[in-house]
């Protein structure tokens, strides 16, 4: 099972990956994430604001209001969760186990890391922790 080791680890199709720029890539991204978060909680509290002042607020209205909360405040849990995966990464980029299964061990698959970069476990191991 081969680690990664600072600046260019092999993945197991042979190709090679700057950590550097990888980590780059998850600033930006961790970056991105808060900022959207922030928008969310921000039009979050404006709408309350505007509602509260409205006083006389049709039921379907305040229906709506309420689903919109609830998926703005998804949304936030969701950035979290994000931002979280993100720092975990971070570390694992600096412990030297970047693209490594926190699970199994085995190596993640250039296809996934591309596609989350921020993944820690392997397609298989993912799979097992959404089932519980």
């Amino acid at each position: 099972m081969g680690r990664l080791r600072r600046g260019r680890p092999h993945y197991p199709s042979g190709v090679t990956v700057d950590l550097e720029a990888r980590r780059a890539e998850l600033l930006v991204l961790r970056d991105r994430i808060e900022r959207a978060a922030h928008d969310v909680v921000e039009g979050d509290e404006s709408a309350g604001e505007l509602s509260s002042a409205a006083g006389d607020q049709h039921l379907a209205d305040h229906a709506a209001e309420l689903v919109d909360r609830e998926v703005d405040s998804s949304l936030e849990e969701n950035a979290e969760q994000i931002a979280h995966e993100i720092e975990v990464a971070l570390g694992r980029i600096d412990e030297g186990t970047y693209g490594t299964c926190a699970r199994c061990g085995k190596d993640i698959p250039e296809e996934r890391i591309e596609a989350v970069p921020y993944a820690i476990l392997c397609v298989d191991c993912k799979r097992l922790e959404e089932r519980g």
